[in-house]
């Protein structure tokens, strides 16, 4: 629970708020108190959501069928409007913590509390599926936890409305970990009631071991390990296993359904206090959930609004608003920060709570600066550097900021070592607040362990590892999708623009773990539904024309090349060009570089990259950014990963000018909060992870006259608009 900022409303639809419950990419929950004073959840979506027709429609029919549900472990819709331009949902509020915080803080329950946990829940899936809806999101984050039983939330509203307000028919809507393999396999149209049960099953897997029965780490990799491999039961044995198995069978048609499964579980007493309705209860559930409970008793009553506001004084204009640009008229304070490279920082600032009105002279807090500027990665740490520069310079110059940065960069040279060094200096020196870097997956993983265990945030928008994901509540953030994740873009390409159902995946040892994992995922998610054939090429050749033979006899109309390399992507892009082959062509960041089209000339020709980078030349949100680095940098193409250094400085920068009083914990905390929307994208952090929304930062490039095009986010290009690339 979190105070109210400076930009949330006071009330809404006649409900008066006092306090924020959580964020999302979907909107924001309140703590409100209806007019008869009740505590409610009050979400409210945002409205760029509310713009599409169909969303208020089938908003309006779910709520609808919501508010049918009366059982005791469901939390019911009380009211909503889907007609106010940002709809709004309000239900019961329950004070007590998310079955997620409870296994987090207290470890695995005992068997006897998740079996009775499980048929309360299999009771509330059972009402939810009888009035025809299906919950789409169980996961332990929607198990809410009182005295008198479990809640469920979060009923398939705003979640299951989300791929259609994004025009987004593929997406994968829930959470990964909790997703039945139906859900896992895009847009199959197979999900209903045993997905639920799938999904209660890891919830339950998950309170009896303490781990998520499908592991951690890319969202990706563990959508594929639901799809294809059995779940962690480790430890756990008889009939318990079994039952647990069988919530958890990859078919549907061999799970029970909810109904089945609460009898199974049961019997559940039927009302609350009667005798042995609290046997479920771990032993020290109670004082946490009193605990959470008080906190609520102790909230202030909010100010009530004035109904006749006096009219403010005469005073001098107030400073711009938040989500404008600096203006000329700022041209002195602009130049007195280093000239008008300053002028513009196009990101959102009316998100921040802080006070733009503090007096006095901001502070001075210092940004580290983490890269390889000297070694084999230097331009991609000098593009850094560049983006980064820009980014601190505009922040200075605005008037309404709390604090000014500055901004301090070290070199590792690209060495490990090195890296651990430089990590070891900024953690050491208490004036700096957050680094941006590093540059490299062997450089980030190499002194993320001492950013964590000095709890200093550290941003990259470079490195892609999956080891990178760390545990929930840990300074390391990665604004970048993982590189394994780049699968998705691949099954755009094509499914949707070069369609192909027989894909054949050059699968390159030369960086082993990455192809292994990429070709997984692409065998078991196939383009366009289709099939993927496996053709490998040993680390210590330089011949792709077998492999490349092996896929055209396979019948291949697509071709991936799954490898990090651009030298050796090239060698494949130029066999597939002798062999005649003009069926459509993918590979993924880092091997479609500079590089690889200069290596494959001609060859490169027609190849579509999926990325993490845009092209801030083709976004409207960047023109003062790219203004900005003409003037300071001349002409030419900007290096790839400098826009989004800026949006990371930036992300710090909002962050710290939130905060009353400044410092690395709170600062970290606060960086998980609402959306970020950025010059280059929105920024959107998984619930209770440091990683990014993986879909928010995945675009396709096409490789047209010799020279890279980019095309937009990966979820919007189709045919028409990789015509318009040539």
């Amino acid at each position: 629970m979190r105070a109210l900022k400076g930009t949330d409303p006071r009330s809404i639809g006649g409900y008066r708020l006092l306090a924020r419950l959580g964020a999302g990419g979907m909107g924001v929950v309140y703590l409100a108190r209806s007019p008869g004073g009740a505590l409610v959840a009050l979400k409210v979506i945002r409205a760029e959501y509310a713009a599409d027709p169909a969303f208020r429609s089938r908003f309006r029919r779910e709520a609808d069928s919501a508010r049918l549900l009366r059982g005791r472990f469901v939390v019911p819709v009380t009211a909503a409007d889907p007609d106010a331009r940002e709809p709004w949902l309000a239900t019961a509020f329950v004070p007590g913590p998310s079955l997620a915080e409870a296994l987090a803080e207290r470890g695995p329950f005992p068997y006897r509390s998740v079996r009775g946990l499980g048929a309360r829940l299999a009771l509330a899936l059972a009402e939810v599926h009888a009035v025809g809806l299906v919950h789409r999101d169980v996961k332990p984050g929607n198990v809410l936890l009182a005295l008198d039983g479990p809640r469920l939330i979060d009923f398939g509203i705003a979640r299951s409305l989300g791929a259609t307000a994004l025009t987004a028919p593929d997406a994968v809507i829930g959470t990964p970990g909790y997703l039945a393999p139906e859900q896992a396999r895009m847009g199959t149209g197979e999900v209903g009631p045993p997905s639920d049960v799938f999904a209660l099953g890891c919830v339950l897997a998950h309170a009896t071991t303490g781990r998520r029965p499908f592991g951690t780490g890319a969202a990706l990799a563990v959508l594929v390990r639901a799809v294809q491999e059995p779940a962690d039961l480790t430890g756990v044995g008889g009939p318990w296993r079994a039952l647990l198995e069988r919530c958890l069978s990859k078919d549907p048609a061999g799970r029970p359904t909810a109904a089945a499964l609460a009898a199974e579980l049961g019997p559940v007493p039927p009302v609350a206090g009667a005798p042995g309705d609290d046997d479920w209860l771990p032993p020290d559930l109670p004082a946490l959930i009193a605990e959470r409970s008080a906190r609520v008793l102790d909230l202030p009553e909010p100010e009530p609004e004035p109904q006749h506001p006096a009219a403010p004084p005469p005073v001098a204009p107030p400073p711009p608003g938040r989500r404008r640009f600096l203006s000329l008229g700022a041209a002195a304070g602009v130049l007195a920060a280093g000239g008008a490279t300053a002028a513009y920082l196009a990101h959102d600032r009316d998100d921040t709570g802080g006070d733009a009105g503090r007096r006095g002279t901001p502070p001075l807090l210092t940004l580290g600066l983490h890269g390889d500027t000297s070694g084999p990665d230097r331009a991609v740490g000098r593009a850094q550097h560049h983006g980064a520069r820009l980014a601190v310079a505009a922040h200075n110059a605005r008037p309404d900021r709390a604090v000014t940065l500055r901004l301090v960069p070290r070199d590792d040279g690209g060495d490990p070592d090195r890296s651990r060094a430089v990590a070891r200096r900024f953690v050491d020196d208490p004036a700096v607040y957050a680094v941006l870097g590093p540059t490299s997956d062997a450089t980030a993983l190499a002194a993320s362990e001492l950013y964590v265990k000095a709890g200093l945030p550290m941003l990259t928008v470079w490195a892609g590892h999956a080891d990178l994901q760390k545990l929930p509540d840990t300074p390391v953030f990665t604004l970048r999708p993982y590189t394994t994740a780049l699968a998705a873009p691949v099954v755009q390409w094509l499914t949707h623009v070069r369609p192909a159902r027989r894909t054949a995946l050059i699968d390159d040892r030369d960086d082993e773990d990455h192809s292994y994992v990429l070709v997984k995922a692409l065998r078991e998610i196939p383009p366009s539904r289709g099939t993927a054939s496996v053709h490998t090429v040993e680390a210590d050749s330089d011949d792709f024309g077998p492999a490349v033979a092996d896929a055209l006899a396979a019948g291949a109309q697509g071709v991936v090349y799954c490898g990090t390399s651009p030298r050796r992507a090239a060698l494949c892009a130029r066999a597939l060009r002798s062999a005649g082959f003009t069926g459509g062509r993918a590979l993924t960041q880092p091997a479609g570089t500079g590089e690889f089209l200069t290596a494959a000339g001609d060859a490169a020709e027609g190849w579509a990259i999926g990325s993490t980078f845009v092209d801030p030349e083709r976004l409207p949100r960047a023109a003062g950014f790219v203004r900005a680095y003409r003037e300071e940098h001349g002409t030419g193409a900007l290096p790839p990963g400098t826009a989004e250094a800026y949006d990371a400085v930036g992300l710090v920068a909002r962050g710290l000018d939130a905060l009353d009083t400044p410092d690395r914990v709170a600062l970290r905390r606060h960086l998980r909060g609402d959306p970020y929307r950025g010059i280059t994208r929105r920024y959107r952090f998984v619930e209770g992870e440091d990683t990014v929304v993986q879909n928010d930062g995945m675009f396709l490039w096409l490789v047209r006259d010799g020279r890279a095009r980019y095309l937009g986010p990966f979820l919007e290009v189709d045919r028409k608009a990789a015509d318009r690339a040539r």
